[in-house]
C-alpha cells in the first residue's frame, strides 16, 4: 500500500515490491495468505508463481466488489475474507506456508476522493479503511486539543503538533479534505522543492488513529507467527518509519537477535527463536521500479522464516508501538 501524501495522477494499483518479495520467498508453494488484499497484486503475483491456493483478506468490502470481475477466473485457489488481519490466523482457519501484509493506505483507497483520505483531493473527511466506525471528521471535531496534538505528535511525528491541533480546534467544523489541509499548511512553512506537502504528516495521523493501525499491526504480526508452519514465511511491506520499527523490532525479537542496549546491565537472557531472518537488512525498490512506480520510494521489506518454535505474544511496549500519553498527565 502506500505513504499518504503522494500524487494520484500517478499510475495506481501497482502491487509494491512485488519481484524481491517473489525472490526472497523462492519457490512459492502450499497456501498463502494476503492480508492486505487491496486490488489483488500480490495475491495474483503469489498464485502465478505458484501457490496452490491464496486467501485474501481485506477489511475493505470496496476491494472485494473491485474483484469480482476477475477472483471467479481462479476457481477455488484464491478465497477473498473480509476482515482485519489482526486475526489473520482465525479467519485463516489453517495453518499457513506464507503471510504477506502491505501496509498503510491501499491506492485505489487513495484515489478515490470520496474516501476521504488525500489531501490532493477534495471529498468527504473520512479516511475508514472499513467503511464502519468513527470517521476523520469525527475525530477532528470532537476530540480535546490536547488529545488532538497527541495524535499528530505520536502517530505522525509532526513537530508542529500543538500548533496545528490549535488550529484545527478554532476552524471547526471541519468536514472536508482540502479543508484540513488548508487549516495544517496555514500553520507550517511554505515547503521547499522536493518536500512532502505540508499536510502529509497529519493526515498519516489521523489516519492511523482512526483505523488504529498500529494495534492493527503489532496483533497481526502475532496472528501470522501463531498461524504459519515451521518454514512459513512472513513478507511485510512498510512505508514510514513508524511501520517499519515496529517490523523491525518485532523480527529482532522473535528471532533472537535483540542488543544490550546498556552494557553495564546484565545481559538479555537469550530467547527462543519463533522466526529466521531471510532479509539481513529492509529491501527497497531498485531504480526500475521508481521508474515505474513512484509511489514506492519509501518502501521497505523485511522477510523471516519461521520456526518450530512454539508461538507467543509480545508486549506491545517491546515493539516501540507509539502509544499516546494516559489521559490526565498532559
Amino acid at each position: 500500500m502506500l505513504p499518504q501524501g503522494d500524487d494520484p495522477d500517478r499510475k495506481p494499483h501497482i502491487p509494491v515490491l512485488l519481484n524481491p518479495i517473489l525472490k526472497a520467498v523462492a519457490p512459492v508453494q502450499g497456501v498463502w495468505l494476503d492480508g492486505t488484499f487491496g486490488a489483488g497484486g500480490y495475491s495474483r503475483g503469489l498464485l502465478a508463481a505458484g501457490a496452490a491456493r491464496v486467501i485474501g483478506v481485506d477489511r475493505d468490502p470496496l476491494a472485494f466488489q473491485m474483484a469480482a470481475p476477475w477472483a471467479g477466473d481462479y476457481g477455488d485457489r484464491l478465497r477473498l475474507v473480509q476482515g482485519t488481519f489482526s486475526s489473520l490466523d482465525t479467519l485463516a482457519g489453517e495453518p499457513l506456508d506464507g503471510v504477506v501484509l502491505d501496509l498503510g493506505v491501499s491506492s485505489m483507497q487513495l484515489d478515490q476522493a470520496e474516501r476521504g483520505f488525500s489531501f490532493q483531493k477534495d471529498g468527504p473527511l473520512d479516511m475508514r479503511m472499513g467503511q464502519d466506525g468513527e470517521s476523520a471528521a469525527d475525530l477532528v471535531n470532537t476530540l480535546p486539543e490536547g488529545t488532538l496534538a497527541d495524535i499528530l505528535y505520536h502517530y505522525g511525528e509532526e513537530r508542529a503538533s500543538r500548533r496545528i491541533a490549535k488550529a484545527i480546534v478554532a476552524a471547526r467544523p471541519i468536514t472536508t479534505t482540502l479543508h484540513l489541509a488548508e487549516v495544517v499548511q496555514s500553520c507550517l512553512p511554505r515547503p521547499k522543492p522536493g518536500q512532502s506537502h505540508p499536510a502529509t504528516r497529519s493526515f498519516q495521523a489521523i489516519r492511523i488513529a482512526v483505523n488504529t493501525e498500529f494495534g492493527e499491526l503489532a496483533e497481526g504480526l502475532m496472528a501470522a507467527e501463531a498461524a504459519l508452519k515451521p518454514g512459513g514465511l512472513l513478507a511485510v511491506v512498510t512505508f514510514h518509519s513508524l511501520e517499519d520499527r515496529i517490523v523491525k523490532r518485532f523480527f529482532q525479537l522473535r528471532s533472537g537477535q535483540e542488543s544490550n542496549a546498556n552494557r553495564y546491565a546484565p545481559a538479555n537472557e537469550t530467547t527462543t527463536a519463533r522466526f529466521e531472518m531471510v532479509t539481513r537488512k529492509a529491501i527497497g525498490p531498485d531504480e526500475d521500479e521508481l521508474a515505474q512506480n513512484p509511489r514506492s520510494r519509501s518502501a521497505k521489506l523485511r522477510v523471516g522464516r519461521r520456526t518450530a518454535a512454539p508461538a507467543g505474544r509480545v508486549e506491545l511496549s517491546a515493539l516501540d508501538v507509539p502509544l499516546l500519553p494516559v489521559k490526565g498527565r498532559r
